[in-house]
């Protein structure tokens, strides 16, 4: 596309943010639908996201993805929330209409969508979600909207994982509970769907996160327990790898990511792209320079 004196901004905030895909995305997308709009990545101290957020309307945005760890504290900064995103906690995706500024959360849709895109059952079904940030809230509410039988919080603050049994218990009739983020077998056992929403394994410049594991990799899983990780970056994290070579179905962080990104675009732009787009994107994401 060509920038001119007309193009409009979207961007990401977050930090860190020197992983994300979220531009090649979004770029590909604005540059396939004839939209003017380019997608920047900005990262932001917690310190500074009240400025970041006010900068969304003074520069006229179109609006913003909002990443770790700033989807629940963004809230506070924005004008108006969707009924979905208030019942989560949480805000992924806002879009700026005339200096008004409304949150979303397309986490948890993206989410849900890449398990039923793949086969997969959510409905009756026993979960084990380790981590209890924004995308933890997202995807909890919906897995629970789905009819998910049993869902267990596993976190470092049980604090922080109790907030997440409340949002369930008093919108649903999911069984739902606490634990710590120690996992032993017999919590394991009877699992049916295991998911990291932690940023644990994730490919960050400088750290060894992409070594490490949200689990310990002695337990056994059991090949019959759906895997998923959020994680993206890398395509196959060390939590994945763990899962495939105990012979367990698996689903990809990628998958998500662009199923999330999808729902933004159309929160901005009014249009949803197809298949055939998603087929691009992972084409685009696998050779990214």
């Amino acid at each position: 596309m060509q920038i001119n004196s007309k193009t409009k901004l979207a961007c990401l905030l977050g930090h860190p943010v020197g992983h994300s895909f979220s531009p090649i995305i979004h770029n590909y997308l604005y540059e396939v639908y004839g939209e003017n709009i380019v997608y920047l990545c900005f990262d932001v101290d917690r310190d500074w996201l009240q400025k970041a957020s006010s900068a969304l309307g003074t520069l006229e945005m179109i609006g913003a993805n909002v990443t770790i760890p700033h989807k629940v504290d963004i809230m506070k900064y924005l004008d108006e929330i969707d009924l979905n995103a208030d019942i989560i906690g949480a805000v992924n995706t806002i879009q700026n209409r005339g200096g008004i500024l409304k949150g979303y959360n397309t986490d948890g849709r993206g989410f849900v969508k890449s398990i039923l895109d793949g086969g997969f059952e959510i409905s009756g079904k026993n979960i084990l979600l380790i981590g209890a940030g924004g995308a933890a809230r997202s995807i909890s509410v919906e897995l629970a909207s789905q009819g998910a039988s049993s869902i267990t919080i596993a976190n470092r603050s049980l604090e922080k994982a109790e907030e997440i049994v409340k949002i369930i218990r008093s919108n649903f009739n999911t069984d739902v509970n606490a634990i710590g983020f120690d996992i032993s077998q017999s919590q394991l056992d009877g699992v049916e769907i295991l998911i990291n929403t932690t940023p644990i394994g994730m490919n960050v410049a400088g750290t060894d996160s992409i070594f490490k594991m949200p689990i310990d990799e002695k337990l056994d899983l059991g090949s019959d327990v759906l895997v998923c990780d959020i994680v993206y970056n890398p395509d196959e994290t060390e939590f994945i790898k763990w899962a495939k070579s105990q012979g367990s179905d698996v689903v990809l962080g990628i998958d998500m990511l662009i199923n999330q990104a999808f729902e933004s675009f159309h929160i901005w732009t009014g249009k949803m792209p197809t298949e055939v787009d998603r087929y691009k994107i992972k084409e685009l994401l696998s050779d990214p320079r």
